[in-house]
């Protein structure tokens, strides 16, 4: 099991969201945040002053996967957050020691997003 936090540019967003649904990753966590990675400052001019703005708006996506989703999720959220332009994000990828369901104590596995018929991975047990 993994935790896959990816951070993306705003306009990005429902197309990412599409390619993970396609995927059959279905369960995400959104949030707005601001961040600074390789992006040139940027100059902007609010009520006649100039402001050098510092941190772009970016958009964070987390999700638990399980193994087999991992390299989906990563493929999913590269081909469509790329623009091919500086500030595109990340993805970080992390191990995850335990998962519960709060609702109905499932742990684990058990405890991700089920697969669906039709998805793209079929689980071999």
């Amino acid at each position: 099991m993994k935790l896959i936090t990816a951070v993306v540019r705003p306009e990005r967003v429902q197309q990412v969201k599409e390619a993970l649904f396609q995927a059959g990753i279905t369960g995400l966590t959104l949030s707005r945040v601001s961040g600074h990675g390789g992006e040139k400052e940027v100059i902007a001019h609010y009520r006649g002053t100039r402001v050098m703005v510092e941190f772009q708006d970016k958009v964070q996506l987390q999700m638990a996967v399980s193994d087999p989703f991992v390299d989906l999720a990563i493929t999913a959220i590269c081909t469509a957050a790329r623009s091919g332009e500086v500030g595109d994000g990340k993805i970080f990828v992390q191990p995850l020691e335990r998962v519960v369901r709060i609702r109905t104590g499932e742990e684990d596995n058990s405890a991700l997003t089920p697969l669906q018929e039709g998805s793209p991975v079929r689980s071999s047990s």
